[in-house]
Order: C-alpha cells, then structure tokens, then sequence
C-alpha cells in the first residue's frame, strides 16, 4: 500500500506543482493586488486602499450593467444550449448501433466544430452588433451553435450507458415514448446534466471570446459582459488593482452558482 502510494505522489506531483504556480499562487497575489491602488506599471508604487476597491466595485454602473447583460444572456444561452443538445442526442441516438458509438461521437464532434468555425464566424452581422438586443440574441445564437454540439456528445453518451433492460421493462410496463423519456431516460441522465449544466454555466459567464470578436462591447459598451469588463479595466484603463478586485468578485460569483447548480442536481441523480 506504501509502494502504490508512493507511486501515486511521484506521478502527481508534476501536475500539483504545474497547478500551484500557474493558478493557485496567481489567484493569492491577485487578491493581495486587489486591496492597492496600482496602474500595473512598476516604475508606479502600489497604494494600499483597503476595502475601497470591493467597495466601489458595487457602486460601478457600468459593471452592474454587465453583471445583469451576463447574467440575462446565461440564463437564456444555458437553456438553449442544453435543449438543443438534448434533443440532438436523443436523435442521433434513435436506432444507433452500439459498436458505431466511438466514431459516431468522434465525427460529430468534428462535424459541429467544422460548422461553427466555417460558418458562424464568417456571418457578417451587420447592425445586429450595433443593437444591445440584437447583440445579445446574435451572441446566444453563436454560443449555442458553438456548444450544443459539444454537450450533445455528452448527452449520448449518457444515453448509451442506461441498460437496455431499464427501457425494455418500461416499454413492456406500457409507458410511451415520453413516458420513458421524463420518467425513465431523464431521472437517469442526471450525471449528464449535472456534467453539462455545469460546463455550460461556467462558460456563458466567463464568455469573452464571441464577445470581444462579435460585439467588441458594442456601443457606448452597451453590449459588454462580465470578462470583457475587467479586461478593459485592467488593460485598457489601467485601474489593475480595482479590476482584480472585479475579477475577485467574479470568482467568487461563478463559484457559488456552479456549487449549488452541482448540489441540486447530484441530489437529483439516481443509481442504475
């Protein structure tokens, strides 16, 4: 037991370092920073200021404004992001031989990326950029088609893994097609969900990319989200100790919708 532990330690040990240097140790100075006034330059001596940064963070307009813009088009891309892969997997599902299940996964995760990268990338947009409105259903629309194929897979694979003699028994029980799937095939398509949810909200409230290529802000940064917010604090106006102090509060933000979004549905997953 000894030896096996040992081993354990001597294979993990690169990867805790590698983790240490490039998250843990940046996320504790990014904290200190946060509580200095400081322009990032340093020919520029930092100011402690306290609490004065967290603060005035609350008194933001304009982060607030992107706090609410993030948190509508989540909510929204989460759901059409999920709804899509769901019913995508259930299709691709229907009749699927099992030994086709690798490469099927495989060229449909190729299939989707070829079709994001070539096709939505290259749609020009026009004033749907120029409107907060338009600029957000234009973003959802992208996101959506960027990650509902990535889900999607997910999904399948949670679909493949429930025993055929579950179904099997809820069809000779008399239960329909939509009977077995809200009563059978999603109770146990929890793990997937809660896989899925997860990624999903992490990943809408972080987005950045779409944003910045898309929307660049919009105007009057009517159409800027919670990422691109800090990033022009920071690199753009040079107020680095306040945007650390965003990006604290992002964190932490982030961290407890996803802790509970996991908590609620592993309570809702059931064993096979």
């Amino acid at each position: 037991m000894k030896i096996k532990k040992g081993w354990y330690a001597l294979f993990t040990a690169p990867l805790m370092i590698v983790f240490m240097i490039v998250v843990v140790i940046p996320f504790i100075i990014g904290i200190g920073y946060s509580f200095f006034s400081w322009d990032g330059l340093l020919k520029h001596k930092a100011e402690f200021i306290g609490l004065k940064n967290y603060i005035d963070v609350f008194q933001d307009t304009r982060f607030l404004e992107s706090t609410v813009r993030t948190t509508i088009f989540t909510i929204i891309a989460v759901v059409t992001v999920n709804v899509i892969g769901v019913i995508f997997a259930l299709v691709v599902t229907t009749g699927l031989r099992v030994r086709n299940v690798d490469r099927t996964l495989l060229i449909l995760g190729y299939i989707w990326k070829a079709v994001f990268q070539e096709y939505f990338l290259s749609i020009d947009w026009g004033n749907w950029t120029s409107d907060p409105t338009k600029g957000i259903i234009a973003m959802i629309i992208v996101t959506t088609w960027q990650l509902a194929g990535y889900v999607m897979i997910v999904y399948i694979t949670g679909i493949m893994a429930i025993p055929n003699d579950v179904m099997e028994a809820a069809m000779v029980d008399g239960a329909n097609y939509f009977q077995t799937l809200f009563r059978v095939k999603f109770p146990l398509l929890m793990p997937s969900f809660t896989i899925c949810l997860f990624l999903t909200l992490s990943n809408c409230f972080k987005i950045y990319d779409v944003n910045i290529s898309l929307t660049g802000a919009g105007p009057g940064n009517k159409l800027e989200m919670f990422s691109l917010n800090i990033y022009n604090e920071i690199f753009s106006l040079s107020n680095f100790g306040y945007g650390q102090a965003k990006a604290i509060i992002f964190f932490f933000i982030i961290a407890l919708i996803t802790l509970a979004q996991v908590t609620i549905t592993k309570k809702r997953e059931v064993s096979m």
